[in-house]
């Protein structure tokens, strides 16, 4: 019968442990020297060898024939506890024994002398999943035994042991095992059992483990049943950890400022049935990589990831700022809360990335540092520049009032200063003066249109109308980002086309305001602190040009 690997090769002697030769050593010694605790507590994260030392300590401390503190293995002792016919060695599951009855029970055992060893030994995993009641019973026995008997308990979160419990035990923290020392120890098993593992293959299950030896097992046992040679791209295909294209499409569209393109992206995904909740851990796991690779110098010992998306992650951290990193880690992260005690999980990302890709939405101080550094990169590559102001006319230098005053420049082509401002389209708005009559527009033919042109464009629509008045078309909406929205990317071409597509006619856009019946630029509640910062430049005469 086929037994897996973590199983087949578990240690039977404390040198064959793997990652822990600062508790190893110290257990072997007290055995050689029978210097013995009457209870050891081993804590530590999954997989690094709580569990395997106690048995190896079960035996050792009741071997005929010991060697330099390790069990023989030879003996009818160690056979037998090996096998299980021995029933000296106790081995509970306090996540099923966790009741104040169970913990009688062995008070009661602890009464009759070893059968076969000389020690009882009872090894208590999981022993944080114990009820009060139960640790309330266990504290006398824990803190005089009788003399032949042994406990050992064992656990993943030491936090939740109360205080009297671990006073009583002598305590051993279990490290995580380094990726160097499971990459030796899986090339021996390799070599055992005859098949080829590359050493990229190595590297790469010792980082995804992370710290697990038992993990690492596991996943080269399934990468073995694929054939006998394993390599990277094998170990990338079981793990799963093929498929990140999204990752980088998404953190690409935050970089341009598109949140049209995000919002298909995440349009796309739901489809696919993709959770919402798991699409915002993996982008907050993806700028967490952009932020390593920015940081620190050998990146790959920190990241799970090929040589290939080793690459696109350096190519990618270098069109962001760590500011703005940063500022994406905080917000997903906010996100990440607000998923969790919402009611529309895809709306909550979808407003995250709108907010992500257009930084003029947020006015926090976080957001206006991060768009500062981006003004600071900018100046430093050469793509923005300030140029002295004009000096205004004075009474020396009268202007030339002989000249036609120029004229004023049309509203579709009036768009607020930013720096840097992003690629977008202005909704123009007339001159003010009477307003024209109003006249229907088949609006619910325009937003079938918009269904194919533009599907994130259309949500942020549902539940608008409009009218035409002259040559424009005047949207009402009470949906108040609908503003910033369609001067993004190419939104307003595309409700341009939409109308064109049903009237036959090319009309101007504009905003409905009820009170004044006219097109009016939309209202902002809070001025952008960075608008601010460039109108005080201009002041002191300076001028910002962006290109």
């Amino acid at each position: 019968m086929y037994q897996v690997l973590y199983r087949k090769y578990r240690p039977k002697v404390f040198s064959d442990v793997v990652g822990q030769e600062h508790i190893t050593t110290t257990l072997a010694k007290e055995i050689e020297t029978g210097k013995l605790s009457h209870a050891y507590l081993f804590t530590g994260s999954r997989g690094t060898g709580k569990t395997t030392c106690a048995k190896i300590l079960s035996k050792a401390v009741n071997c005929l024939h010991p060697v330099n503190g390790n069990p023989c293995n030879e003996c009818e002792v160690c056979q037998g506890i090996e096998s299980g016919a021995i029933l000296d060695i106790a081995e509970i599951d306090a996540a099923s024994n966790n009741g104040v009855d169970n913990i009688r029970d062995i008070r009661e055992e602890i009464n009759f002398t070893p059968a076969s060893c000389k020690y009882r030994v009872y090894i208590i995993d999981e022993v944080h999943m114990l009820s009060i009641g139960a640790f309330n019973a266990l504290l006398k026995t824990l803190e005089e035994p009788p003399a032949h008997v042994k406990f050992i308990l064992a656990t993943t979160e030491v936090h939740k042991l109360p205080v009297t419990i671990l006073s009583r035990c002598q305590r051993f923290d279990f490290h995580r095992v380094t990726p160097e020392a499971m990459a030796k120890r899986m090339n021996y098993i390799a070599s055992e059992e005859g098949f080829t593992v590359t050493e990229e293959a190595l590297s790469l299950i010792a980082r995804i483990a992370d710290g697990g030896m038992r993990d690492a097992l596991s996943l080269l046992d399934q990468c073995t049943g694929h054939g006998d040679t394993v390599d990277a791209d094998l170990v990338c295909s079981v793990a799963g950890m093929t498929g990140k294209d999204h990752l980088f499409s998404l953190a690409s569209a935050v970089n341009e400022k598109n949140s049209a393109k995000a919002l298909e992206l995440i349009s796309d995904l739901h489809g696919k049935s993709c959770d919402m909740e798991r699409l915002c851990s993996d982008m907050i796991n993806h700028f967490r990589n952009l932020m390593i690779v920015k940081t620190v110098r050998s990146a790959e010992s920190l990241l799970v990831c090929t040589a290939d998306e080793l690459q696109q992650y350096k190519d990618q951290s270098g069109k962001f700022t760590l500011e703005n990193i940063l500022y994406c880690i905080s917000l997903l992260q906010e996100t990440m809360a607000n998923i969790k005690r919402g009611v529309n999980r895809r709306t909550e990302m979808e407003m995250t990335f709108i907010r992500l890709s257009t930084p003029s939405l947020t006015a926090d101080s976080e957001n206006l540092l991060r768009r500062i550094a981006e003004i600071e990169n900018k100046i430093k590559g050469g793509s923005l520049t300030f140029t002295p102001a004009a000096k205004s006319p004075t009474a020396a230098e009268p202007a030339e009032s002989t000249k036609a005053p120029s004229p004023a420049p049309e509203a579709e082509a009036a768009t607020p200063v930013q720096a840097p401002p992003p690629p977008q389209e202005s909704i123009p708005f007339p001159e003010e003066k009477a307003a024209p009559a109003e006249e229907e527009l088949p609006w619910a033919e325009v937003m079938q249109e918009l269904t194919g042109l533009n599907m994130p464009l259309w949500g942020v629509l549902n539940g608008s109308s409009a009218v035409i008045q002259g040559d424009f078309v005047l949207i009402k909406s009470d949906n108040p980002t609908l503003s910033a929205f369609i001067k993004t990317g190419t939104n307003a071409r595309d409700v341009k086309t939409a109308i064109k597509n049903v009237t036959g006619r090319a009309y101007r856009l504009g905003l409905y305001n009820a009170s004044a019946q006219a097109p009016s630029a939309p209202a902002q509640s809070k001025k952008d602190p960075l608008e601010n910062l460039i109108g005080k430049a201009r002041d002191m005469g300076i001028n910002v040009d962006v290109k």
